[in-house]
């Protein structure tokens, strides 16, 4: 009797796991829509390759060498042995986890979208999800995370907490796009003799859809974060709600209704509600999507308009500055006296948040400096003016229309 309940409970933690590994993987075409839908038609194509190629490449990488550093497990043995007494689970956890690896370079990939050149991405991306990523990952949530975790709560009164990836994903991948954003430079024509020429979205529809399918695919990020089913907790998925539909409502209300911050609103929310979603009142869980929108609502223009960095989606702001946030938020509205379950220190959330923020930007740096000087990075000015779809895919999004 007790062999058949745990072969059960087993079993449903695969299927629950998988389940949530294939919501997050479905995220992935969120990403490359709302690419599309915010990058010149000449573009687009571009865009539907390389969040694909990352993928794919990002899966070898993780599977190879990313998931081993991270968590100390190997998948070099038989089948039998994968299988093991639990029914795969190690399996699908690694599936579930490399949809979140694979983030990095699908965040990247939009703020340094239109001019830049394909398999030097691609071999970045790979960098991430094998090397970079995973080895923070290990310090926050795997295998050498011991250590760092008992520093924060000896020191700072109690672990860095980090239930879904604010920090650990988030703001781990906008943080690594801002060097390559700034080693590209800006795309043609984005500034003229220092005076700004906004390029417009091609596609709101698009835009829309990107967003919409990261939304729902967000409940699996979020929720099968507990990974078993043991751990779900209902609050999770009311936090994420109220958090993202807060980043929708306070971004309409800032930008009078505009369609393209209304939908990053709702993304903004849900970036900053990952960390505390598990442990945050909806009340707070709201507050904290909505102020995650204003954040970027008022970010993205400063980095934009002031600081003329061209980072077409607004990558650094949405993940890197909201995901930080959203570390910080969890740290204060977590707190018993503001209605959250407690056991978090605003300390620890604080110098965990910034820990990322400078591990980011070093390794990015280190990263696409290499990159730029080995290889080059940016598309030359005849590829640029053409657009990338013909420029390295040689077909566009619309290929029926260069039919005489």
């Amino acid at each position: 009797m007790d062999s058949a309940v745990q072969s059960l409970t087993n079993s449903g933690d695969v299927l629950f796991l998988m389940l949530g590994a294939v919501m997050v993987f479905a995220m992935h075409a969120g990403f490359a829509f709302l690419e599309v839908g915010t990058v010149r038609k000449k573009n687009q194509t571009n865009a539907l390759v390389k969040i694909l190629t990352d993928w794919s490449v990002s899966t070898v990488v993780y599977f190879l060498v990313g998931y081993p550093i991270a968590y100390g497990v190997h998948f070099f043995m038989s089948a039998k042995g994968l299988i093991g007494a639990n029914q795969g689970y190690e399996l699908v956890r690694f599936f579930f986890l490399l949809c979140f690896a694979a983030c990095i370079p699908a965040i990247i990939s939009g703020g340094i979208a239109e001019r830049t050149r394909f398999w030097p991405q691609v071999l970045a991306g790979a960098i991430f999800a094998g090397l970079t990523y995973p080895f923070f990952e290990s310090l926050i949530w795997g295998q050498n995370s011991s250590a760092l975790q008992d520093w924060f709560a000896n020191t700072m009164g109690a672990p860095f907490h980090d239930f879904a990836g604010s920090v650990v994903v988030h703001s781990m991948g906008g943080w690594l796009a801002l060097p390559a954003v700034i080693l590209l430079g800006p795309r043609m024509g984005r500034w003229v003799r220092g005076k700004s020429h906004a390029i417009p979205i091609s596609n709101i529809p698009f835009l829309a859809l990107g967003s919409w399918i990261l939304a729902v695919g967000w409940f699996g990020f979020n929720v099968m974060s507990a990974q078993n089913l043991n751990g779900i907790s209902g609050l999770v998925a009311a936090n994420s709600l109220l958090a993202m539909v807060g980043g929708v409502i306070f971004a309409v209300v800032a930008t009078k209704c505009d369609p393209g911050f209304a939908h990053n609103g709702a993304l903004a929310g849900l970036i900053a509600i990952c960390a505390g979603s598990d442990l945050v009142h909806p009340f707070a869980a709201f507050l904290i999507g909505g102020l995650g929108a204003l954040i970027f609502v008022y970010g993205f223009q400063w980095e934009q308009e002031i600081l003329k960095i061209d980072d077409v989606l607004g990558v650094w702001p949405l993940h890197g500055i909201i995901g930080t946030w959203g570390g910080i938020s969890a740290g204060i509205f977590g707190y018993t006296e503001l209605g959250g379950l407690g056991g978090v220190s605003f300390m620890a959330q604080l110098a965990g948040s910034l820990f990322a923020i400078i591990y980011a930007l070093v390794t990015g740096f280190i990263v696409y400096s290499m990159i730029v000087k080995v290889f080059g990075f940016r598309l030359g000015d005849d590829e640029e003016f053409r657009g990338s779809d013909l420029a390295i895919h040689k077909i566009g999004s619309y290929p029926e229309d260069s039919v005489s």
